[in-house]
């Protein structure tokens, strides 16, 4: 594949597509995995599975929220990334990043937020980002610290999993910090 602006030095980000539900559905049944991106949910069927990513892969994004898949340059489907509260009028925006557990550790999540980010501030005018990451998921913290994210905020208590609450960390990024980043 050529390249072009969704696609960085080791994946590419794409849309979700109705074909890749097993590879969510596997990481579904990843509890930490689960844990560390969102929260463990009720199991969900294979059929229901089926059904989310037919409904992803139909999605039209709404304003510039978007759900994304992340996948290799060789086309393996390792994760994926969602972008959300986007303002326009402010020029902010949030993501979350989930890479499947097999991929952690490879370069996959630093290079699909660098894709994100470049399209994000270079192309839609966005002037700032967020990210919150739970206070327990050190790799995404120090991931976070290394891309040149400054933790903004600490809140206490605010997520609930295997019986404790843990602080949620909130990290921020704007476009000039970005741009020095990239020089």
């Amino acid at each position: 594949m050529q390249n072009y602006i969704w696609s960085g030095k080791k994946v590419r980000l794409r849309p979700v597509l109705a074909s890749d539900w097993e590879k969510f559905h596997l990481n579904d049944l990843d509890s930490e995995g689960a844990r560390h991106c969102d929260v463990i949910y009720f199991p969900r069927s294979e059929e229901g599975t089926k059904a989310w990513a037919a409904n992803q892969a139909g999605n039209v994004p709404v304003s510039d929220n978007i759900m994304l898949a992340i996948e290799t340059l060789d086309g393996e489907l390792v994760g994926s990334m969602s972008t959300s509260s986007c303002d326009r009028r402010h020029g902010t925006f949030k993501y979350g990043v989930a890479i499947f557990r097999e991929h952690w550790r490879k370069g996959y999540a630093s290079d699909a937020i660098k894709i994100l980010l470049r399209y994000y501030f270079e192309e839609l005018r966005y002037q700032k980002v967020t990210a919150h990451v739970y206070a327990f998921n050190e790799g995404s913290v120090a991931l976070h610290e290394r891309l040149g994210f400054v933790q903004e905020g600490r809140l206490r208590n605010m997520i609930f999993t295997k019986g404790q609450h843990f602080d949620e960390c909130l990290f921020g990024l704007t476009k000039g910090e970005y741009e020095n980043m990239t020089k």
